[in-house]
């Protein structure tokens, strides 16, 4: 007889798989990634049916968790550019805070390995999100340049911004507030 999973188990494998991504990228192994579990190769996939289902898992988690970090706490009622400071501010916060699940989320952004159903819902984990920066893109400078153009910019600008937290925790709040005039002036 199988035996029942667990989800402190599943929830030890993503852990790990986040950990492992971040240190060694997309080619980590699933042994490596059972091996940091503390669970079996088999065990791994008692959970996962195979390597790029536990990836577009961990994907998903992972957007999940950043779209709430980004919109915790944001009130309805500001302005466009008090809510995307206070968005971007939050998001950037989040990831400064756990490097490893940014790190494996850059990773896993650029893999051929996350199909485009699991995208879709990465995507409509964002929906917040990406709405705010619609409203905010139709009355700015860059109206007329694709979305998808500026969602790029911004999450350029963002990576960039993250890293130099990182770097320097001590000014991790100027580099954020840097990196939000340099987008703000790209919007409004």
């Amino acid at each position: 007889m199988a035996r029942p999973r667990s989800e402190d188990r599943r929830n030890a494998i993503v852990s790990a798989a986040i950990r492992v991504i971040a240190a060694h990228g997309l080619e980590a192994s699933t042994a490596a990634i059972a091996k940091e579990a503390h669970v079996s190769n088999g065990s791994l996939f008692t959970y996962f049916e195979t390597k790029a289902d536990l990836l577009n898992q961990v994907y998903v988690e992972l957007k999940q968790e950043m779209a709430a970090a980004s919109l915790a706490s944001l009130p309805d009622d500001d302005e466009p550019g008090e809510q995307m400071r206070q968005l971007w501010s939050q998001r950037l916060h989040w990831a400064a805070s756990c490097p490893e699940k940014h790190k494996a989320l850059a990773h896993l952004m650029v893999s051929d390995e996350i199909t485009p159903e699991t995208r879709e819902i990465g995507q409509r984990t964002m929906a917040d999100i990406i709405g705010l920066l619609e409203r905010t893109h139709r009355a700015g400078p860059m109206r007329d340049a694709p979305m998808d153009l500026v969602m790029a910019l911004i999450g350029a600008v963002a990576d960039v911004t993250v890293d130099f937290m990182i770097q320097d925790p001590a000014n991790a709040d100027m580099h954020c507030r840097i990196g939000f005039d340099a987008i703000w002036r790209m919007l409004s």
